[in-house]
């Protein structure tokens, strides 16, 4: 299953603009989906088959990554949650999910703002959910970076190690390419 939120017509035109917010509902909707599926893995762990790919900005205020991550990946970055991840958390309060991670034998804390994602996908079902990217406020906070990260002086190749850590993936290979508007 997948939703790419085409719902252009058979004829190509463009529905008339809504006087009602329904795109700001399906993304929050969508996002809840997101949500929701981080808080039972949270409560109750990852059963089968199932493994999720979180693509979000790491450009976005509130982001806290590595530094070196984030000067490999400045904009955007897939984090995969499948085997080797620990104290998953969704914070209603501050509007983050918060997830540990070990990049390059390095363990961190990521937590990302609910708004930063603009993506997630459980490929065990085939499920795809993209959201807008959007644009922060302008009182947001500036990007954080972990403190004592930029040390550590490791190469990360953005792979998987031999250890079964943690993937970072691009996606771009696998996204639906819509129609643009004119």
């Amino acid at each position: 299953m997948t939703d790419d939120h085409d719902n252009t017509p058979e004829n190509g035109a463009f529905p008339p603009e809504s006087l009602l917010p329904y795109e700001r509902w399906l993304e929050d909707a969508y996002r809840g989906v997101m949500l929701s599926a981080l808080e039972y893995v949270s409560r109750e762990g990852l059963a089968g088959e199932h493994h999720f790919y979180l693509t979000f900005r790491t450009d976005f205020p509130g982001v806290e990554i590595p530094a070196r991550l984030r000067a490999q990946y400045p904009h955007e970055m897939t984090i995969v949650l499948q085997h080797q991840f620990w104290d998953l958390k969704v914070d209603h309060a501050e509007d983050t999910v918060s997830v540990g991670l070990s990049f390059g034998g390095v363990g961190s804390i990521l937590v990302i703002p609910v708004r930063a994602f603009t993506g997630f996908a459980d490929p065990s079902i085939q499920l795809s959910l993209h959201f807008m990217a959007e644009e922060p406020d302008e009182a947001d906070a500036p990007v954080a970076e972990q403190p004592g990260d930029a040390a550590t002086g490791q190469e990360d190749s953005g792979t998987a190690e031999s250890d079964g850590s943690s993937q970072v993936v691009s996606l771009d290979a696998f996204r639906k390419k819509g129609p643009s508007p004119a």
